[in-house]
C-alpha cells in the first residue's frame, strides 16, 4: 500500500493515549490500570532550585514516583475506597492531549512524546495542569500497547493542592 503510515501506527498510538485520558476523566480506574505494564516506571520529577528537573528518582525529590504498577494499584485502591482524603471529593477532569510524536521504535518498544493540558474542577474552582509526557509503549501481540514507562514533566509546578494521578 503506497503512502502507508509509520509501522507503529501514529493513529493507533494516539487512540491509545486518548483512551488512557478518557479512563481518567470517566474515573474508570481498573480499565486505566490495565493500560500499564506490571513493571512500569511512573515518574514525575521535580524542578530543583536551578530550574532543572531532578534526574534520579532514587536520590532526588520527585513529585510522584512509582517504580512499578503496585504503587499505581495502591493509589487507585485508596481513591476507590475513599481512603484518600486528598481525593475527596474526586475532581471532575478533562484531559487534552496534543503533539503526539513517535520519537523512536526499538523492537517491541515505541518511545513517544506528547503534551497534555488537564482541567480539574473541585470545590467550585477550576485548576489547570500542563506539561509534556515522555512514554515508552510496549507492543502487545494483539496489536495493542501497554505503558512501560511514563515520565511526566509538569510545567506549572506551583500548585495549591496535592497533585495526583488523575491530574496528568
Amino acid at each position: 500500500m503506497s503512502g502507508a503510515a509509520h509501522p507503529t501506527g501514529h493513529a493507533a498510538i494516539s487512540a491509545f493515549l486518548y483512551r488512557e485520558a478518557r479512563h481518567l476523566d470517566d474515573r474508570e480506574w481498573d480499565a486505566w490500570l490495565e493500560l500499564y505494564a506490571p513493571d512500569v516506571e511512573y515518574w514525575m520529577p521535580a524542578w530543583d532550585d536551578d530550574d532543572r528537573l531532578t534526574e534520579d528518582p532514587q536520590r532526588e525529590i520527585s513529585l510522584i514516583y512509582y517504580p512499578n504498577r503496585n504503587g499505581l494499584e495502591d493509589r487507585v485502591f485508596r481513591i476507590q475506597t475513599e481512603r484518600s482524603s486528598a481525593s475527596m471529593p474526586e475532581p471532575r477532569t478533562s484531559h487534552m492531549i496534543a503533539n503526539v510524536e513517535v520519537l523512536q521504535e526499538r523492537g517491541d518498544a515505541v518511545d513517544v512524546r506528547y503534551n497534555f493540558h488537564t482541567l480539574s474542577h473541585r470545590y467550585q474552582k477550576t485548576d489547570q495542569f500542563f506539561g509534556t509526557v515522555f512514554a515508552t509503549l510496549r507492543k502487545q501481540g494483539d496489536g495493542g500497547y501497554l505503558i512501560a514507562r511514563k515520565k511526566i514533566v509538569l510545567k506549572d509546578d506551583y500548585i495549591r493542592q496535592v497533585i495526583d494521578i488523575y491530574h496528568l
